[in-house]
């Protein structure tokens, strides 16, 4: 079982180990997007079609989408049909502390803010609630690394 590890890149913040974030990859099976778009050409939409090529069930968040790489999106995480094992964060990072509080009443383990998402409120309130946070790395290229 994954401890609670905290990954950022400052001095200032614990680092989560690498193997903790491969145990983590390996253990997780579902992935709620925040930001996921329907537009190829952005982040969002590649790093979420590798994933979902991977095995992992996506379940897109993003009020303006209907339906994003053949999955239904959602507007929160609170609509989903089941909890996610991490929630991955394309959003920008003033807006990021509701999705932490959504994370922690729906009791959340694991989220993931993409690179240049940095909110250290958000941060600070996911630690002291016990979720894993990994900061400013992208979920595809961790993933990349050790699969």
């Amino acid at each position: 079982m994954l401890m609670q590890r905290i990954y950022f890149f400052s001095d200032n913040k614990i680092i989560m180990e690498n193997q903790n974030i491969k145990e983590l990859l390996e253990e997780a099976k579902t992935i709620a997007v925040f930001g996921l778009s329907s537009n190829t050409s952005k982040p969002s939409y590649k790093v979420s079609s590798y994933m979902q090529s991977k095995g992992y069930k996506i379940y897109p968040i993003n009020p303006n989408e209907k339906e994003v790489l053949g999955e239904k999106s959602y507007s929160n995480l609170k609509e989903l049909p089941e909890k996610p094992d991490i929630v991955d964060v394309f959003r920008r990072s003033e807006t990021v502390l509701e999705i932490v509080d959504e994370c922690i009443e729906l009791d959340i383990k694991s989220i993931w803010f993409q690179l240049g998402v940095i909110n250290e409120e958000a941060i600070e309130k996911a630690k002291k609630n016990g979720i894993n946070v990994i900061v400013n790395k992208c979920i595809f290229v961790e993933h990349s690394k050790y699969f």
